[in-house]
């Protein structure tokens, strides 16, 4: 169902919008859509610090609209104004010029479906300037494996095993911590984190035609995965603690 939202510009419109967002990073869903853009639009100033939530919330969205833009579609959200408090948004369906009456408050409406505002022109020029400059594509996801990587026998010299695990390079791969771990009758295995580009790093691939190959296996005698988790992107409060040290 969609969020509702109406008088941005009171205090009460304001205050429900803060108590909504105490508990979730954006409008809808789970990262930056349209529905946050509409919200975000239909603030006329940036919100007092006085609503905390709302305040994090409108310098997170501003942030990414400078930055990247948004592209989600989002769940939709209604955005409505009181009568007694503000006029009441037109949307151009034709050309015919409001009554003489609401000139006055036109400008200080918000047009979520007319042309653009020049806040709006310049935050799609910062997002083009921005896409130009970087010309790099969209960061692949990333995941987390550990590793498990037995000898041969209790005569393999460890330290060496270890050195020929670290010895693979690849693009994309990245070796972390590691320690021995007794497995019996003398004999311990290496048990080794990495984390690994998905679009770049195959697990099978690095096991069958690097781990378990000449020379690596005068050494390894097997790999066997323990654990592989995907890392989750950047929590909201930890990236507005790196964008605005909160």
């Amino acid at each position: 169902m969609a969020a509702s939202f109406s008088n941005l510009s009171s205090p009460s419109g304001l205050q429900k919008l803060d108590e909504y967002l105490l508990t979730r990073s954006y409008i809808s869903g789970y990262q930056a859509s349209k529905d946050d853009i509409t919200v975000y639009g239909a603030l006329s100033s940036p919100p007092s610090s006085e609503y905390v939530n709302v305040s994090r919330w409108y310098k997170h969205i501003d942030a990414l609209l400078k930055l990247s833009g948004v592209t989600e579609a989002g769940c939709g959200v209604v955005v409505s104004s009181s009568a007694v408090e503000e006029a009441p948004v037109s949307p151009p369906v034709s050309d015919a010029k409001a009554p003489a009456a609401d000139d006055d408050d036109d400008d200080d409406d918000v047009d979520l479906f007319g042309e653009e505002t020049e806040e709006e022109k310049k935050a799609s020029e910062a997002r083009a300037a921005a896409a130009k400059a970087s010309g790099k594509k969209k960061e692949s996801g990333k995941s987390s494996v550990l590793l498990d990587v037995k000898p041969w026998d209790d005569e393999t010299d460890m330290k060496k095993l270890e050195e020929a695990v670290r010895g693979v390079h690849m693009e994309g791969l990245f070796w972390g911590a590691s320690k021995l771990i007794p497995v019996g009758y003398g004999i311990k295995k290496l048990q080794i984190m990495m984390t690994i580009v998905d679009d770049l790093v195959s697990v099978d691939t690095l096991i069958e035609e690097y781990l378990t190959v000449e020379p690596a296996n005068e050494y390894i005698q097997s790999c066997d995965i323990v654990a592989f988790n995907k890392i989750c992107e950047c929590p909201f409060d930890l990236v507005d603690r790196l964008l605005y040290g909160i």
